[in-house]
């Protein structure tokens, strides 16, 4: 059973081709009616009844979904095709088309997991905090840590401590709070309460944390930290919001999982040796840190910004809410309809849910609103909208990319992303908007682009690295090998033969297996495809013989092994077989050959140029064998035992 586009056109705002958008994306059209949400209600709780249906309409979905429920029906699926393509110019029946289509795709749900909030509070201030504490003492459990004792009230509906708050960690649910200078009050007696005596380093936790003290918020990013609520104190207004929503973080909440975690593909260090460190660099909540050879991300801290997925070379964090697979098949699902309803010159805008979709929407209504061939894509976190996200909607039909910025996007993550797209297409076809002005956006929107691609649409399937560089190959099909800006997660290694000892400790620690060597002959071998760029092999190379060039070698050659350095190997003086390599025995005789005492001596010095064997051998043969020892003692029998007895 298809499902029924139910299609309004607002009272006559909009042009609605029934027939048009149905030929489009397959989906059955109801009549186009005029005011579904008021006057024709009853008509849209008949097309409500008829089942798995989805309404043409965002901006009334409460009401819908209320009347669904009055029904005793699952709600109705909802696209907004009014604001985004409706109220624009141009042949809007193809973009209509293509946002129909992707509303009826199946996303995955994402995961998360329950915060328990049982209401304990930490207030942190002077003035300002007592005054929070005491409106706030009746709903919550309230502790004020205040900078000197004169602040401290006879008020006993809560706790006060003198103090000053050292670090906090954690996030709603789960502070963990560190006090110096600690002083508890002491309630009985006459006068004023006294104090006990400081203490440093104190430990305790809370639920929430209201920091009205005016001073450098204790967290990185304290508007992304949940729980973390933070005001001017002498902002009246401000302290008034933030002690209203203190008081509503009292129960049980829901916690997006916002990526996951594959370690076992981290790049980030061997032996102790630090490489890859781009997630830890652009994390905003300091949520990520390091845990050895790879990462870890709090969850609780994360706030989903997704920078870390767009930067990370391996794919060991990838953005969950939802997955990369659910972009790739809304970007295909979009373009290929698009074009099959007749669209041409298809155009991409980027958006996010919240400042993107009110610029949007304010176009619509008070301005020229988007263009027809400007297909909206809206996404949670658009500093995740990566490099890989960028190619992929290039290569699958669109001939230009345009992300409008957020006020709270992570600009120098995205920025990096958009010039690292732009090398890999050939072109500057990636464009980020800075405008928070419905009329400069549309003014830009409409504006003729100079720098569009075409190509023969891909379907965009597999990793993220896997997606670019097909990418990369679908958009230069002509190119070769593509230069690209420094720290991209693609490149060459390339090794000074003249210094490279062929000690192969950049083998045996490359994380990705890029680097290889020949158990049969002293080489280095290097696949690019598998390198990651996380410059480990450079930092542990002891002669320093190794640097990275970024870029993409498109052709056949990058997923083979090729030989960066080899030499002649060495022969056994006692043997004959191969082992080493000639410069390596050369150098290490060099040096040690007369000038250390274990070599000393010819004899000892030819040890050198023997295999593992032959060393073996000769050294337990030497005269002066270190393991050699004197005569073994004779064993004690009871022979032995018994005449000593007939001795005595």
């Amino acid at each position: 059973m298809s499902k029924t586009l139910v299609l309004c056109d607002c009272l006559g705002s909009q042009t609605l081709d029934a027939d048009a958008i149905a030929a489009g994306c397959g989906l059955d059209c109801s009549k186009v009616y005029s005011s579904l949400c008021t006057s024709q209600i009853d008509l849209a709780a008949k097309e409500i009844s008829k089942g798995d249906v989805i309404i043409a309409c965002q901006q009334e979905r409460q009401t819908f979904e209320e009347l669904a429920d009055e029904l005793g029906l699952d709600a109705p699926g909802f696209v907004d095709l009014r604001d985004r393509a409706g109220w624009g110019e141009g042949k809007t029946a193809p973009k209509m088309a293509a946002l129909a289509l992707e509303a009826t795709l199946a996303l995955p749900l994402g995961k998360s997991v329950d915060v328990i909030s049982e209401g304990t509070c930490l207030i942190i201030g002077a003035e300002a905090a007592i005054t929070a504490a005491t409106d706030l003492c009746e709903t919550l459990a309230v502790t004020a840590v205040v900078p000197n004792a004169d602040l401290v009230p006879l008020d006993r509906r809560f706790d006060c401590v003198v103090g000053n708050v050292r670090n906090v960690a954690g996030a709603l649910g789960g502070f963990n709070v560190k006090i110096d200078s600690l002083q508890q009050v002491t309630p009985g007696g006459r006068g004023a309460f006294t104090l006990s005596d400081p203490l440093e380093g104190a430990a305790s936790s809370c639920d929430i944390i209201l920091d009205l003290s005016g001073t450098t918020a204790l967290v990185p990013a304290p508007e992304k930290r949940e729980g973390y609520l933070r005001a001017d104190p002498s902002h009246a207004p401000a302290i008034a919001k933030a002690v209203f929503e203190a008081s509503q973080l009292i129960g049980t909440f829901e916690k997006p999982l916002f990526v996951r975690l594959e370690p076992s593909l981290c790049a980030h260090s061997r032996a102790e040796q630090i490489a890859c460190s781009n997630c830890l660099s652009v994390c905003p909540t300091s949520a990520i840190t390091s845990a050895g050879e790879h990462v870890a991300i709090d969850p609780m801290v994360c706030a989903g910004c997704g920078s870390c997925s767009a930067v990370c070379p391996s794919g060991a964090i990838s953005y969950d809410a939802p997955p990369i697979d659910a972009i790739f098949s809304r970007l295909n699902a979009l373009s290929s309809t698009y074009r099959s309803a007749g669209g041409t010159s298809a155009r991409l805008l980027v958006h996010d849910a919240t400042h993107g979709l009110e610029m949007i929407s304010l176009a619509a209504r008070f301005g020229r609103g988007l263009p027809a061939n400007v297909i909206p894509l809206e996404v949670d976190a658009l500093s995740g909208f990566g490099h890989a996200e960028m190619l992929a909607a290039l290569a699958c039909g669109f001939e230009h990319v345009d992300l409008l910025m957020s006020p709270k996007t992570e600009l120098d993550v995205i920025e990096a992303q958009a010039d690292l797209a732009s090398a890999m297409a050939g072109t500057q076809a990636v464009r980020l908007l800075h405008t928070a002005d419905p009329d400069t956006l549309c003014d830009v929107l409409y504006q003729d682009i100079e720098n569009t691609i075409s190509c023969a649409p891909i379907l965009p399937m597999g990793s993220r690295r896997q997606v670019a560089r097909l990418a990369a190959k679908t958009l230069q099909p002509d190119a070769e090998v593509i230069n690209l800006p420094q720290n991209a997660p693609y490149g060459a290694v390339v090794v000074d033969e003249d210094a490279c000892t062929l000690c192969l400790s950049c083998v045996s620690l490359c994380p990705s297996g890029a680097l290889g060597d020949n158990s049969d002959l002293p080489q280095l071998r290097f696949q690019e495809d598998a390198c990651l760029q996380c410059g480990l092999c450079s930092n542990i190379c002891p002669e320093k013989a190794i640097t990275l060039k970024p870029q993409m070698d498109l052709t056949e050659g990058a997923f083979n092994q090729r030989i960066l350095n080899e030499e002649e190997p060495f022969a056994c003086i006692e043997c004959g077989s191969l082992f080493g390599s000639k410069s390596t025995i050369a150098k290490i005789t060099e040096k040690l050959v007369g000038k250390h005492s274990m070599f000393a001596t010819s004899d000892a010095a030819k040890m050198i140029q023997m295999c593992e064997n032959c060393r073996i051998q000769a050294q337990y043969h030497s005269a002066d064998n270190p393991f050699q020892g004197g005569e073994r003692p004779r064993v004690r029998t009871s022979e032995d035992y018994f005449s000593k007895r007939k001795d005595h």
